[in-house]
């Protein structure tokens, strides 16, 4: 009997000694498996996926955790290989590069370079330096050189944890101030370092196993950075680069790059006289020459008539107003830094605009509303002026002075997800017209800083919910980045290379009419409060402008062309009639030049394509005799020759087809 109990015991005990010393892992499927406590991932891939599979791994999801595969596992979790494939892989990537950069760079050009931070970025990495010299693009190939030779090294992404005290101690030692800074700031007893060959940097990871896995890097550009984004601190010197696990990758990205660089607006802007920027004048502010501002007429002109047949009602505000209708706004409490500065006017206090939003109200509230008025759509392409660091401007992307194509729909509750999805609506087709059916939909909620009610903002971040799934757009949840008064759905259109750029908005706003104290008399003889709701559908119409420039390389459709054709004569014998056709196709409506200089006609022909106009009407002996002209495509291609007539129907066909957004080639 004794001899049982002892067998007894002995099973049980070696039975609660296996329990503890084992941990379950269950993989994505669902399944569930069991492993030695303090296995390292990596030891556990072996056992978990296929060889195939682990061979292409190179981190691991534990739970929420993004880990090493040096990580040991110490207790039950959901495990998720990282492969090459996978979302995350490329970011990992990235940063592995970012730190292979930053030793190289410490072993060619020495101890007394200091190194500050060093992240993952959307299309790569960058690292930031203190140095003495500024780096030149003759460093780069250096720099890609030697980090070659340390992914050839294939060292070894070793991760330890030390004391934050251990850890200053370090990089106070080897003079690294950046790293000291950032430890000092850091409210936690330990922290972790990561090492590979001879460089060690304060890291939270992970990375990848070893920098063997560097196929395709390249330094990119170089770029000056205030420290901790501080314009009160210290310039460093940011360089940039990226990484891909497949060359073909990089390959096609630098490619990217250039075909970017060709597009860049503020060139083509420049060679086809479309805007300036004048020092006398200040950065910032837009000067359109005729070209462009025939360009934005155009645009403005169309906006108008769409706007005008979905029942909106066109107005015009100041440029400036009392600086108490913002205080009342909140846009002096939550906007004040982004504002630029008051105004004495016979000692009132006026306040250039940043927005368009009060000047609305304002007019509401010229008079009482009914209920039976709702909704009202006002429409209103409203400059607006904003303070912009001058380090941040960019071309017509980023400036001081812009357009917005703005309007603010007044409804009941009602009315609400009805009004939204018809602004979508507006909205898609607008974007189409002028050659984007690519986007991202984001619907961004509550920020941190904001006013009104919790009511409020449920009601509002329910209505525009149900508006995307109704119009089944398929978006992202973008939490606390809604406006200060409200939720809203951003709208980033992609261009022909694939880049998104930030330009619809719909805001939902029940805070402003609070504020201004606006009512409606409802059926029930009641006064009550309407809902606001704020929407841009091409944003600034500067930067819209850019990215149109951008996205077609300057060569606009003909419906959008300032210039949709030059006619020009080979002699001076059709002088004559060239300025006869010219007079009767601008009388006509075509937005045409002329180009009779004592030129060769090669010569004005690529003057012509170098501006990318999309036809040149080309005039000789045959075209006068036989009353016609003979038509050029920027491509270089002919069209068979036509009559004035004919030229001016293929012109209307293409306004219309363009208009409707079904050419925009």
């Amino acid at each position: 009997m004794v001899n049982v109990l002892v067998f007894v015991c002995t099973f049980v005990n070696r039975q609660i000694e296996t329990i503890m010393t084992e941990i379950s892992i269950t993989l994505p499927s669902g399944e569930q498996k069991t492993v030695p406590v303090g296995t390292t991932v990596a030891e556990a891939l072996k056992e978990l996926v296929s060889n195939k599979e682990r061979k292409q791994t190179i981190a691991a999801r534990l739970d929420e955790r993004l880990v090493d595969l040096s990580t040991p596992i110490e207790a039950d979790a959901t495990f998720a290989p990282i492969t090459v494939d996978s979302p995350e892989a490329l970011g990992i990537l990235r940063h592995s590069a970012a730190h292979v950069m930053a030793e190289a760079v410490l072993a060619l050009f020495g101890k007394d370079v200091q190194v500050a931070i060093g992240p993952a970025i959307a299309d790569g990495f960058y690292y930031d330096f203190d140095r003495a010299e500024p780096f030149t693009p003759d460093d780069f190939a250096l720099i890609e050189a030697k980090m070659q030779e340390l992914i050839a090294a294939a060292a070894p992404f070793c991760r330890e944890t030390v004391s934050t005290a251990q850890a200053t101690q370090l990089f106070a030692k080897s003079g690294q101030s950046y790293k000291v800074e950032l430890l000092n700031d850091l409210a936690v007893e330990t922290v972790s370092l990561y090492r590979q060959g001879d460089f060690v940097d304060l890291c939270r990871g992970p990375h990848l196993p070893h920098a063997g896995w560097l196929k395709a890097v390249k330094v990119i550009k170089l770029a000056g950075a205030y420290w901790r984004g501080d314009e009160n601190r210290k310039m460093l010197q940011r360089l940039y680069g990226t990484a891909f696990f497949d060359p073909k990758d990089l390959k096609a990205y630098l490619f990217q790059i250039e075909e970017a660089k060709k597009r860049d607006h503020r060139k083509l802007g420049k060679e086809l006289e479309l805007f300036a920027v004048s020092d006398q004048v200040g950065p910032g502010l837009i000067l359109w020459q005729p070209k462009g501002a025939l360009l934005r007429k155009i645009i403005e002109d169309h906006w108008r008539a769409e706007h005008y047949s979905n029942g909106y009602e066109l107005l015009f505000t100041p440029h400036i107003a009392r600086r108490d209708m913002w205080k009342t706004s909140g846009h002096l409490d939550f906007y004040g830094e982004n504002m630029f500065s008051a105004m004495e006017i016979e000692e009132v206090s006026y306040q250039l605009k940043p927005m368009n939003c009060p000047f609305h109200i304002a007019i509401y509230n010229t008079r009482k509303r009914s209920y039976r008025e709702f909704p009202l759509r006002w429409c209103e392409l409203g400059t607006v002026y904003r303070f912009e660091k001058t380090g941040a401007l960019h071309g017509l992307m980023r400036v001081r002075g812009f357009t917005q194509d703005d309007a603010h729909i007044f409804c009941r509750p009602d009315h609400l997800e009805e009004e939204i999805f018809d602004i979508l609506d507006l909205n898609l087709h607008i974007l189409k017209t002028f050659g984007f059916e690519r986007y991202e939909v984001y619907l961004s909620t509550r920020p941190e800083k904001s006013v009104g009610s919790d009511e409020h903002w449920e009601q509002a971040t329910t209505a525009l919910k149900l508006a995307l799934e109704k119009k089944g757009l398929v978006y992202e949840l973008d939490p606390g980045e809604g406006v200060f008064y409200g939720p809203k759905i951003d709208i980033k259109i992609k261009d022909v290379l694939g880049r998104s750029w930030q330009c619809s908005t719909i805001q939902v706003d029940f805070n402003l009419p609070e504020r201004f104290e606006m009512t409606y008399t409802g059926e029930d003889s009641k006064d009550h409060q309407p809902i606001m709701i704020h929407r841009a559908l091409m944003g600034s119409l500067e930067r819209f402008i850019g990215v149109l420039i951008e996205h077609f390389a300057g060569a606009f459709p003909v419906w959008l062309a300032p210039v949709q054709a030059r006619i020009m004569n080979i002699t001076d014998a059709q002088l004559g009639y060239t300025e006869e056709v010219y007079a009767q196709l601008r009388r006509a409506g075509v937005r045409i030049e002329k180009d009779v200089r004592n030129e060769k006609l090669n010569y004005k022909i690529r003057e012509a394509q170098m501006q990318k106009i999309p036809y040149m009407l080309i005039i000789g002996d045959k075209e006068v005799e036989a009353g016609q002209v003979t038509v050029r495509l920027r491509n270089g291609d002919n069209l068979p020759a036509m009559s004035i007539f004919e030229f001016t129907a293929l012109i209307v066909k293409e306004n219309e087809s363009g208009r409707t957004g079904s050419c925009n080639s």
